[in-house]
This record gives structure tokens, sequence and C-alpha cells, in this order.
């Protein structure tokens, strides 16, 4: 049996909003996609935490997934993730223990260390709260107590949220993360989608540093990569270009909406090292028809060892991003 059949697979998803499309539309994507993972048989379906980002529709992230849920039965759902240095720690305790009450069993929360945003957009979201990213730890501790049975003599309580033991896991772009979870023995999820940099320094340092909890007697680790396959290597290069627009305009620091896709990557004017930055951080980019696209996983999971497989996908159009997980969900299912 191969890598790739013995690997959980999950989608990742920031509601991308079409430069010619609305928010209504890129939510309304986003549950289709949810649907669609679903029936595939996709073990999560996660949505990221962005602001002052006109091109990503996620910024509500507990709202959204309240709307994905109850658009769908069974898929685990939650966030990849809530950007903890943003929010009182008591405040998403109540949002996810409302939605874990509503949707029993059905729930995680994925917490980041950074903003998920620029500096003035972090100070219009924190204002009054004290404090900054490095108080991350002691905000974990924080939820797990709210989550916990009700202690005796516990001043504040989350309610709904004490009791519903919400799985919480640490993501991650650095070694930060990955010492955090392999501390506290909780699982962790890696953004190499974007930042595969340190990818592999970040694996060891989670395995190696790894103490068991009662959540995990042994590390639990899930990567993150850009699908951008289709049904041959042409087209998938072809509608790849849009993934790599919208890198650029983030380097550019432009608008993020999805572009249509381009003839070709040379049409794009952009100097050396914008090159050379969107490379980096398409790294571990998926890129081809299915057969190429499977050697690819294969090779990326055999060095990664990795539990679970999250993907992302911008292509332009939704026919093509639900093609892609049709396809990814038949090369997990082949000869199974």
């Amino acid at each position: 049996m191969s890598r790739l059949q013995n690997t959980a697979l999950s989608v990742l998803d920031l509601a991308p909003v079409r430069v010619d499309g609305t928010v209504a539309e890129a939510l309304q994507h986003s549950l289709q996609l949810a649907q669609l993972a679903e029936k595939l048989g996709f073990k999560r379906f996660w949505v990221a935490e962005h602001h002052n980002m006109d091109g990503i529709a996620s910024a509500a992230t507990a709202v959204l997934i309240g709307y994905l849920a109850a658009g769908t039965q069974s898929i685990r759902l939650g966030a990849g993730g809530v950007m903890l240095p943003n929010h009182s720690p008591l405040v998403i305790a109540e949002q996810f223990g409302t939605l874990e009450s509503l949707y029993p069993g059905r729930i995680d929360l994925g917490l980041g260390r950074a903003p998920g945003t620029d500096p003035f957009t972090a100070y219009a979201l924190r204002r009054e709260r004290l404090g900054s990213s490095d108080d991350f730890p002691v905000e974990v501790e924080e939820l797990q107590a709210y989550f916990a049975p009700r202690r005796e003599g516990q001043q504040v309580i989350a309610v709904p949220g004490h009791g519903t033991g919400v799985p919480l896991w640490i993501l991650g772009s650095s070694l930060f993360g990955a010492r955090l979870a392999a501390a506290k023995g909780l699982p962790f999820a890696f953004a190499s989608h974007f930042a595969p940099r340190l990818l592999f320094e970040a694996i060891d340092t989670y395995r190696r540093g790894f103490q068991p909890s009662p959540v995990l007697s042994k590390p639990y680790l899930m990567i993150a990569a850009p699908l951008l396959v289709a049904d041959s290597d042409e087209q998938a290069e072809h509608l790849a270009t849009s993934a790599y627009q919208r890198v650029l305009a983030l380097v550019r620091e432009q608008s993020l909406r999805i572009r249509a896709p381009l003839a070709s990557l040379d049409k794009l004017d952009w100097q050396p090292w914008e090159r050379q930055a969107v490379f980096e951080h398409l790294g571990l980019a998926l890129i081809g028809g299915a057969e190429k696209v499977e050697a690819q996983l294969e090779a990326l999971l055999e060095r990664t060892q990795a539990d679970e497989l999250i993907v992302t996908c911008d292509f332009y159009a939704l026919a093509d991003r639900l093609r892609a997980l049709q396809i990814l969900a038949d090369l997990k299912n082949q000869d199974a």
C-alpha cells in the first residue's frame, strides 16, 4: 500500500474571492468545496483567519465554520487557524464551545501565534488588549482550562465551552510552534503551503521534543501543501498561473483577489527577486496531472512521514478546485 493511501487527507480553505466575484460567492464556494470533501472522504475542512485582505473572506472564522457545519453532516470542521493574539481566550472558548455544542465531535481549533495581518489592522483588532504574541503559550493554557470540566473554585467559566474538550492544535511556520506543540503534547500543523523553508527542521524539533500528554501518546503531524492538479500537466501548469499571480500580489502588497490564469508565466512583469520569492513561497506546490502529482505526493510523504496532509487550492474557477479534490481522492483510493 502506498504512503498516500495510509495518510489522512484534509482541506484548508481561505474562501478566496475572485477578481470578478463577490464575498458571498466566495463563501458559497467554500461550502460547495466542503460538501465535496465530505463526500470524497476527506478527514477535515479548515478555514483560516486573515484580516484586511480583500481576496480572503474567512476573517470571521467561527461564523464561517458554523455556516459550513450547517451545510455538511460528518466532516470535521475547524480553524487553521484562529490567530490567538487577536482575541480574548474566553471569547474563543465561548465561540468554539458553542460550535462543539451544536455539532458535537466535529470541531477543531487550530491556534496561531501571528496576528495574520498588518500592524495597523492588528492594532484595530486588539485595541485595548494588553500583551503580545509572546503571551501565546499562557493563552493556550488558558484555553485548555476553559474547555476542561469546571474546577472547584473556578471563578470564570466559558458557557458554552467548559467540559466540551474541543481539540486544540498548534500551528506554526517556524520552530516556535514546533517546540510548543511538543512541550504540551499537542498535534502540530506546519504551514508549509506558504513557508516551506523550515519544514524539516520543525518536524525534527517537534518529534524529538514531544512529551506525551492526556491528548496524545505520540506525535501527530500535519503538513500543508498547495494542490494544483488537473487532468493533464499542461492544464495544471496553465491553471497554476492564478496561484503564482496571487503570491506575487502578496509580495507586492496588492489585491489578493484570484485572477484568471495566464497563457504563460512569461506574461508576468516581475523582477528576479520577486520571482524567487514566489517560487520559495510555493516550494511544496503539487503541480501537474494525476501521475506527476502522485509521484510528488509519495516523495513528500515519504520524506516527512506526516500523519496527515492538508491541501490548499488557489485555482480561479470553482469547477477546477472541485476537480482537483476529486483527482486527489481518486489517487488515494486507487487499488485500495
